[in-house]
């Protein structure tokens, strides 16, 4: 089996439809995905909607944390969507989304670039906006050449020049609400440094004291070293080892089914998992 447990659709700050995103997770040849989408679960009802024969859609959402001033995303996987106080914290961060990404547009005029809300917003669709689709539109003006570039002190980075706080969950209580809506957590994409401040593995390890059920080892932005450091740290702390593409469609250059998790992994999460089930494919709509 082929498992991806992190991709993006335009309900977030992707490029593919959640149709679109489950069509292509099926043609890379995956027979499990999960719509992680920020804060959302927006994107739940077309995906499902649209999953072809052969491939099973495992519902979650990445939610948006901070600890001791760190921004961290925890992945959720098969809470129940409808559970009020997860729900309720879920619509405060999304609530924030745009007065932040506005309050970024200002602070990059400031600065010299010729960037508009209208453009951010033209960029986001119907999205979740976000820094990457700032990112975006610095892209589309020459100031930086890809994405990821956007992504620095110099720019849209925790704590660049251009940074701005948004509302976010602190990872405890994350771990509490998703696993009162009888989901899975997962922390995700740990140690990606390139990203700005990541926190302490000390503080993984009281995470994990306090529910956390995994760790997403194989990510794109963990050199292989790291990755095998984190394995050894999910073996000590008895914390699943996942591996995911952090899929964002044309986004980001990193393709579907890039990583993957093991099919022991996968069963785990799903023993665990009460709030919601993961979804069999029964053919789909058929592709636009």
């Amino acid at each position: 089996m082929r498992i991806d447990l992190h991709t993006h659709s335009t309900a977030s700050d992707g490029t593919d439809t959640p149709a679109e995103l489950v069509r292509n997770a099926a043609a890379a040849g995956l027979d499990v995905v999960a719509l992680t989408d920020h804060d959302t679960t927006r994107g739940y009802a077309e995906a499902i909607g649209a999953l072809p024969a052969g491939l099973t859609l495992v519902t979650g959402a990445e939610l948006s944390c901070r600890l001791d001033g760190v921004g961290l995303h925890m992945l959720a996987y098969l809470f129940d969507p409808e559970e009020p106080e997860l729900a309720r914290e879920r619509e405060l961060v999304r609530d924030d989304r745009v007065p932040r990404a506005k309050t970024m547009v200002g602070r990059l005029q400031e600065l010299g670039v010729p960037v508009t809300w209208e453009q951010v917003a033209r960029i986001a669709g119907d999205g979740s906006v976000g820094r990457p689709h700032i990112a975006e539109a610095l892209v589309e003006l020459g100031v930086v050449p890809t994405v990821s570039d956007a992504f620095t002190p110099e720019w849209l980075a925790d704590g660049g020049r251009a940074y701005a706080e948004k509302h976010e969950l602190d990872p405890f209580e994350a771990i509490r609400l998703v696993k009162a809506a009888g989901g899975v957590t997962v922390f995700a994409h740990p140690a990606a440094v390139k990203r700005g401040q990541v926190v302490p593995e000390a503080a993984i390890a009281e995470l994990a004291a306090a529910g956390l059920d995994g760790v997403e080892a194989d990510h794109m932005d963990h050199a292989p070293e790291t990755r095998a450091r984190l394995r050894g740290l999910a073996a000590d702390l008895g914390l699943l080892a996942t591996g995911s593409s952090d899929y964002h469609g044309s986004r980001k250059t990193c393709g579907l089914g890039e990583f993957t998790t093991d099919p022991e992994i996968y069963g785990e999460i799903t023993r665990r998992a009460t709030g919601a089930f993961p979804v069999p494919g029964a053919g789909g709509s058929p592709a636009a």
